[in-house]
């Protein structure tokens, strides 16, 4: 290892310091590190320093690197994503990044990033890894509207087995989990649905009408259909229409989760325009680690969870949860950062455990909602 790469690794160390004005400095050093020539191998430390930490100051420092560096940081992530390892940090870390809402977001969908998000939301077996995949989807899809021209079969192809999954439980997961990724499901199915009406109602149709899918369509895609309004573009609209780049031109971020969330009947969902991330807003939710993970079965759960019964255990799950934050703010998913944060609780204590360089109790908490 290079003398510069030592004193950068050193420097890192350091970021999480108690002492504020010591934090302030390194943040300083680094920040300006980021804009020099050697900004590359310091954007990779600092993702590194990210993984073994969870560091959310380096966050906030990838957070605010110039445009110019993005490929750089898309390409680490990518690297970081194909590790098994590291897959979940990967996640957590980019699920962070994007609800800030970054100038660079927009060229994640032309980087092999989403690909590869695609790939392991379409093949990986671990459930906290899928539940945080596909709410990071949730997040990306309003920056990235135009990626549905090339994706759109992905995206469907992801909603299906991750339906199927949340019925049939595969991997014999605990319920307390299983709720959680029924709870992404739904938020994913109505993106979907609020963004694609005609391509998606297609695919649904097509889909299930194989015989070995219509469990999957009575005990989960039915109930979540007749908690939706009529799409207006179901009458007006076209397939070829509703993949066009063009028809995004006018709707920033926020009016496309506005759109996607009138069109639901459930009250959690058709309030979510009250929970939008802001990319001009300071303030980060970050790990909380005082939260112990849940330990209790939620009531009347089971292995394989019917249409009425699972709506009534998501929801009373979310109020048992209320309290709780969340691990990364996507609009429209409430329910599922309620209590996705909870299933991290150990993987976090572990790594502030195991860095005695890290602030013990590095938290930020923001007004109750």
């Amino acid at each position: 290892m290079s003398k510069e790469q030592v004193s950068i690794s050193e420097l890192l160390l350091s970021l999480d310091s108690l002492e504020l004005q010591e934090a302030e400095q390194v943040r300083a050093s680094v920040n300006q590190q980021l804009s020099s020539d050697r900004g590359g191998a310091v954007l990779s430390s600092l993702v590194e320093y990210y993984l073994d930490s969870s560091s959310s100051q380096a966050v906030l420092l990838l957070s605010s690197i110039r445009e110019s560096h993005h490929k750089l940081l898309l390409e680490k992530l990518n690297e970081i994503l194909g590790r098994p390892g590291t897959r979940l940090a990967a996640l957590t870390l980019l699920g962070h990044l994007i609800r800030k809402q970054p100038p660079w977001v927009h060229h994640v969908s032309r980087s092999a990033l989403l690909p590869s998000l695609l790939r392991c939301l379409k093949t990986d077996a671990d459930v906290v890894v899928l539940i945080t995949g596909v709410l990071v989807l949730i997040t990306l899809l309003p920056m990235i509207p135009q990626a549905g021209k090339q994706h759109i079969y992905d995206f469907f192809d992801v909603f299906g087995r991750l339906a199927s999954w949340s019925l049939k439980n595969p991997g014999h997961v605990p319920v307390v989990h299983l709720v959680h990724l029924q709870a992404s499901v739904y938020s994913l199915f109505h993106r979907l649905y609020g963004m694609f009406p005609c391509n998606f109602i297609s695919y649904l149709r097509l889909h299930y009408s194989m015989k070995e899918n219509l469990d999957t369509f009575q005990e989960v895609v039915k109930p979540m259909l007749e908690h939706v309004r009529v799409h207006p573009e179901l009458v007006t609209g076209t397939q070829d229409y509703e993949l066009d780049p063009s028809r995004w031109r006018c709707y920033e971020v926020h009016d496309i989760v506005i759109e996607c969330s009138r069109l639901s009947l459930d009250p959690l969902e058709s309030s979510c325009e009250d929970d939008l991330p802001s990319s001009s807003s300071s303030a980060h939710r970050h790990h909380d680690t005082s939260f112990a993970p849940p330990t209790e079965t939620p009531s009347g759960g089971s292995h394989s969870i019917q249409s009425q019964s699972w709506r009534r255990l998501l929801f009373s799950q979310s109020e048992n949860q209320r309290a709780g934050p969340r691990v990364m703010s996507s609009p429209g998913t409430k329910v599922s950062h309620r209590c996705l944060d909870q299933i991290f609780q150990t993987r976090t204590r572990t790594k502030h455990t195991k860095n005695p360089h890290m602030k013990k109790n590095h938290t930020h908490e923001e007004p109750g909602e």
